[in-house]
């Protein structure tokens, strides 16, 4: 039986426990989440900006790609991609990177404490294809370059010369997420044999040296791991991903997310969402479109992630039916929100303001499908918190 029939079968044939409080407090997945209504809701007719939303959510359009930020006499970056909020004092900074090459980069734009943008600006400039990232603790994105041995470069939306970071590896990037317990940066790689790696900084806080380490497991979609040094950060002549042996190659790797002891991240190429458990150094899977029990899987190409105070995740789609989807901690998935007629996009950016009441994200290319008609959007409502 081929393994993904065989997994669906396992999975459907066994009973399934559901698993109550906060994905937050570690709680191991049942099994892979599956299709169910939404904790808002169906979805209601498309609003004027063509994004179906549940009752009481509304959206507007924040910036446009070589479009002036309104309010602002900055000109809106291409290709908006991956993106992370900032508390600002009474306000909040939303930041996004640019996934064009030559060109790349990230932008920031500034609100306050009534959503209201007061200022935005280039924070990265000159790079390449700046595909995701992260936040980390002490108030830095990490811009990541999806471009062969791409660099990480360290950025400063409150202010200051951005910095590239060579210790963190030279590799097809995509995703980072700080783990401040750990004192590590995880990292994925976008190729069809990517990797799973960490950064272990020599000072935490300092990422300019540090040591490089890649997840060593088995082949199954579930089980322990263990982290390997990876000898050459570099990845010349021989590239990151091939130099450990045993190291557990994951099928396009995309977004990465971190809260308490657990980091989430997809693989584009298999439709997976992964939940790492850093507590007891295990793996499985949260989400597999070919695990879905019936119906049609409702997520697909997944790509980038982000979470709420509550517990839910937010997956973005490359495609697909250009969906957020959310995922409880009870296992449970549903579309939050549709865009409608733009098939030639992907969703990218999902993040939260810092009261959890404001989710920002972009579509990428737009109704144009190019990457000059990038979108920004903000959408508010009851979130749960």
């Amino acid at each position: 039986m081929e393994r993904r029939n065989f997994l669906r079968a396992s999975v459907l044939g066994a009973s399934t426990v559901a698993f109550t409080g906060s994905l937050w407090q570690g709680a191991a997945l049942a099994a892979p989440a599956q299709p169910a209504t939404g904790p808002y809701g169906a979805l209601q007719a498309a609003d004027a900006n063509g994004i179906r939303l549940p009752a009481g959510f509304t959206s507007r359009v924040v910036a446009r790609s070589r479009q002036v930020v309104p309010g602002t006499s900055y000109t809106w970056h291409d290709a908006p991609d991956g993106g992370a909020c900032f508390a600002d004092g009474s306000g909040w900074i939303y930041v996004s990177n640019s996934e064009i090459n030559p060109g790349g980069g990230a932008s920031a734009i500034r609100f306050d404490a009534s959503g209201n943008v007061v200022s935005a600006n280039r924070i990265l400039s000159g790079t390449r294809q700046n595909c995701a990232g992260g936040k980390t603790p002490w108030n830095t994105w990490l811009s990541c370059e999806e471009v062969s041995r791409g660099f990480v470069y360290e950025t400063y939306p409150f202010g200051g010369a951005a910095v590239q970071r060579p210790a963190m590896g030279r590799f097809t990037h995509e995703a980072a997420a700080a783990d401040p317990v750990r004192r590590v940066i995880y990292l994925t790689e976008d190729e069809s044999n990517g990797r799973f790696y960490r950064f272990v900084p020599t000072t935490w806080g300092d990422l300019s040296s540090g040591t490089l380490q890649v997840m060593v497991a088995g082949s199954a979609t579930s089980g322990s791991f263990t982290w390997a040094n990876v000898p050459d950060p570099d990845g010349d002549p021989t590239a990151t991903r091939n130099q450990v042996s045993g190291s557990k190659a994951f099928n396009g790797g995309e977004g990465c997310y971190y809260a308490d002891d657990t980091v989430w991240f997809t693989t584009k190429g298999d439709n997976r969402v992964w939940q790492v458990n850093l507590t007891n150094n295990t793996y499985e899977l949260a989400y597999d479109d070919s695990l879905v029990s019936s119906g049609t899987p409702p997520l697909t190409g997944v790509d980038n992630v982000t979470g709420s105070t509550a517990g839910d995740l937010y997956v973005a789609e490359d495609g697909g039916n250009m969906e957020i989807c959310l995922i409880t901690p009870d296992d449970k998935i549903s579309p939050f929100l549709r865009i409608n007629n733009q098939g030639s996009s992907e969703i990218t950016g999902p993040a939260f303001n810092p009261a959890g009441d404001r989710l920002y994200f972009s579509s990428q290319r737009g109704t144009s499908g190019s990457s000059s008609g990038g979108i920004t959007y903000c959408v508010t409502g009851p979130f749960r918190r």
